[in-house]
């Protein structure tokens, strides 16, 4: 099936190029040219991805980011012009996906894109589980994760970091390995995502997140995931 990519940038050469790309891709492409703007075509077209620029006049791409995130858990890929850590925070907490600095390659955006579509599909019938690790429960087939019986609305990346660690429950995962299996192979050489995404699940899922009882550190490693209860 064709998926839909949300193209959203105030640049109209950039939409046209990289729109052009995509679709030679084998993607669908709706395109808008502000945060405003594509707030509307996401509620309106329910796309399967939302490519936008952090830089963009009236409603940046951090504030329409967060505001899609009211609307749906449609994964989100940040485009800026700065390699900050402190933008690159702001957008993992808003629930961005992935962050891409400009200037990028269209072949690299595109394998990013496709890792995190993969992501987000869900399981089929025969893989589903669901999963108990202590207050938490996570319907893999579903999608759904709850705490104490609320629900918990993770990202396509959150939740299938959250999924990795589970494959391997009770086992030290590294960094790496985790990067991997997350975020594919052309992102193997940084950890720091790995880092973000485990501190954003914990504030999610830990009862007490700054003393973590489920996704606990291994120290110079990567992480394990503690707690999960036989069905």
């Amino acid at each position: 099936m064709t998926e839909t990519i949300l193209l959203v940038d105030d640049d109209p050469t950039l939409r046209r190029l990289l729109g052009d790309y995509l679709r030679a891709e084998s993607f669908v492409v709706d395109q808008a040219a502000s945060g405003q703007e594509a707030l509307r075509q996401a509620y309106q077209q329910r796309p399967a991805l939302v490519v936008m620029d952090v830089m963009m006049p009236g409603m940046d791409g951090f504030e329409a980011s967060a505001r899609l995130r009211e609307l749906t858990d449609v994964p989100i890929i940040l485009l800026t012009a700065k390699n900050d850590e402190a933008d690159k925070l702001r957008g993992f907490r808003v629930g961005v996906d992935d962050y891409v600095t400009k200037p990028f390659s269209f072949a690299e955006l595109t394998a990013r894109i496709r890792a995190i579509l993969a992501r987000a599909r869900p399981a089929t019938p025969t893989e589903a589980r669901v999963h108990r690790l202590g207050a938490v429960e996570v319907d893999r087939d579903r999608r759904v994760v709850q705490r104490a019986g609320q629900p918990v609305a993770l990202t396509a990346t959150e939740f299938r970091l959250l999924e990795t660690l589970l494959a391997r429950a009770g086992q030290a995962v590294s960094e790496a390995e985790l990067t991997r299996e997350v975020w594919g192979d052309y992102k193997t050489a940084e950890t720091g995502g790995v880092r973000r995404y485990v501190w954003l699940l914990r504030q999610k899922l830990e009862e007490d997140p700054t003393r973590p009882a489920l996704i606990c550190t291994v120290r110079g490693y990567g992480y394990r995931l503690d707690g999960l209860q036989n069905n």
